[in-house]
């Protein structure tokens, strides 16, 4: 399997301010859900969402990386030397995880469902 880049997340502590600031300045669409699902209005690149998970981390930036099964990518991670910060998660949409690579950068997993 290719592992695309598939999806970005945007962390916050206040997001309808930070919502403000990507609508005016980029034009993007944000819902209002507690996810924030942006619609940046483009046919390519990759969609996301904006967060404000209620603890730390608060502010931050990631992207995820599909792949077929995320346990197995997260073993294959700590053995390059990376750490798991979230293990996998099941969500309606799918499953996902968090990771730091070798120098501490947090990148997320994703499975979709189906």
């Amino acid at each position: 399997m290719a592992h695309a880049v598939v999806h970005f997340e945007i962390g916050c502590k206040d997001k309808a301010k930070t919502s403000a600031f990507y609508e005016g300045v980029f034009g993007w669409t944000i819902d209002a859900g507690p996810m924030g699902m942006i619609n940046t209005g483009s046919s390519s690149g990759i969609q996301g969402h904006i967060a404000a998970l209620g603890h730390e981390p608060h502010q931050f930036t990631h992207f995820y990386i599909e792949t077929d099964d995320v346990a197995a990518t997260l073993k294959q991670v700590q053995a390059a030397g990376g750490k798991t910060v979230v293990p996998p998660v099941e969500i309606p949409t799918g499953t996902f995880a968090w990771f730091t690579d070798v120098e501490g950068n947090t990148v997320g997993l994703w499975k979709p469902k189906g």
